[in-house]
């Protein structure tokens, strides 16, 4: 593991295997990230809440030497209960509360995964669209908002009640 210097990792999350963590990322407790597959590069001003499940797995029919690099980029939030597995994320996404994103799937720029919403096909999602429970999809105007005020808010509060992992800064 490596965390960067400003990165915010509680020690009651689960880290495991090859994962970078860039700075001004909060990791919540109880968080799992988890690299088995290959290693997973988490970007700068990343909100990672509580119970969020971020996967690199293993396939059974895969080749057992092939790494895959999990690539999630800057300024997303992964809420409450949500499951990831995409290999590609870029940045100002939303995955919201109790949402799973398949390994198949690429999820661009700006797009947010409603509540309770299963993405499991093959597909790239286009920028800036909105993913509804029941599977409407619209394309909103602008990206959603970096998540720059929680991360400073919690940043400052997170040290008074968790302990936390050091940063390693560069290997």
């Amino acid at each position: 593991m490596n965390i960067q210097p400003g990165a915010v990792v509680c020690k009651d999350s689960v880290v495991t295997g090859d994962v970078t963590i860039g700075s001004k990322t909060v990791i919540h407790p109880k968080a799992t990230i988890i690299a088995e597959a290959g290693p997973i590069i988490i970007g700068e001003n990343n909100l990672i809440e509580e119970q969020s499940i971020i996967i690199n797995r293993l396939e059974s029919n895969s080749d057992s030497g092939k790494k895959r690099v999990m690539i999630i980029g800057s300024n997303n939030v992964f809420e409450v209960g949500c499951h990831v597995e995409a290999l590609q994320i870029g940045d100002n996404n939303v995955i919201e509360m109790k949402s799973k994103v398949g390994r198949d799937v690429c999820i661009s720029n700006g797009v947010v995964v409603s509540c309770g919403c299963t993405l499991e096909t093959k597909e790239t999602i286009p920028e800036n669209t909105v993913i509804l429970a029941n599977g409407t999809r619209r394309t909103q105007l602008e990206r959603p908002a970096a998540p720059t005020s929680q991360v400073e808010f919690l940043t400052k509060i997170f040290p008074t009640y968790h302990y936390l992992r050091k940063a390693q800064g560069t290997k």
